[in-house]
């Protein structure tokens, strides 16, 4: 793909997560449902944390894209490094799991991650503008163009950190409040709670590979090698 559409790609697509994750954190906190409850915000949800990661990778894709037309390349170096950090470890596996963690749970019991009082809320194309096209925006850059990915240890101790942060901000919210982020959380013991987190990460670093695979298997063993 010329550097021009990918730029013209970046752009819009940025534009996009930009307009959404401002919908979303701007719905006005007196029309939330009873289930809702206002500590931490939006900034609570995965799906809006997700939607701020999605806006500041299209943004930095866009810059290295901008930096490369006006033939700054040493200058964009270190933001294409910056971007295909950012898409392989967070970009693409987050929002892989967003999507398919959140319609699997909402097929089995839509209770469990989003009430049905939310639909009085949070309008149908919103709903999947955060849950549904966050996958196939995430499919298309792969196929747009190739992404170094890290050695594979490092890529995964830094979304394990990642991992490992947003469950902490989870368990300090119900400390403090003694309300569960999502209320399927409140299903399980301790243990099972454990248990839980744990299988998330492991399908995340499953995602992880699967990113790793696809932008292998498109582009080589080696896509530092190919045009970017």
């Amino acid at each position: 793909m010329e550097i021009s559409t990918l730029a013209t790609y970046h752009c819009l697509a940025f534009v996009w997560y930009f307009f959404v994750a401002y919908s979303i954190t701007h719905i006005k906190t007196e029309e939330r449902p009873s289930e809702v409850f206002l500590y931490g915000g939006q900034w609570k949800y995965l799906t809006v944390l997700n939607l701020v990661l999605q806006a500041v990778f299209y943004g930095v894709s866009f810059l290295a894209d901008v930096l490369r037309l006006i033939k700054k390349l040493r200058c964009a170096k270190p933001v294409i490094s910056s971007r295909d950090l950012l898409f392989s470890v967070l970009a693409f596996p987050v929002s892989t799991f967003v999507c398919i963690s959140f319609w699997t749970l909402y097929t089995y019991n839509r209770e469990l991650v989003y009430p049905k009082s939310l639909d009085g809320v949070i309008p149908f194309w919103l709903n999947h503008a955060m849950h549904t096209a966050v996958l196939p925006f995430a499919l298309l850059e792969i196929f747009a163009l190739p992404h170094r990915y890290p050695a594979k240890k490092k890529g995964l101790i830094l979304l394990g950190f990642v991992a490992f942060l947003y469950i902490s901000w989870v368990l300090w919210i119900y400390s403090v409040t003694g309300e569960w982020v999502y209320p399927l959380f409140a299903l399980f013991s301790p243990p099972g709670l454990a248990a839980f987190f744990a299988a998330s990460l492991a399908i995340i670093v499953s995602f992880y590979n699967f990113g790793e695979f696809l932008n292998r298997m498109i582009w080589g063993h080696d896509p530092k090698k190919k045009k970017k």
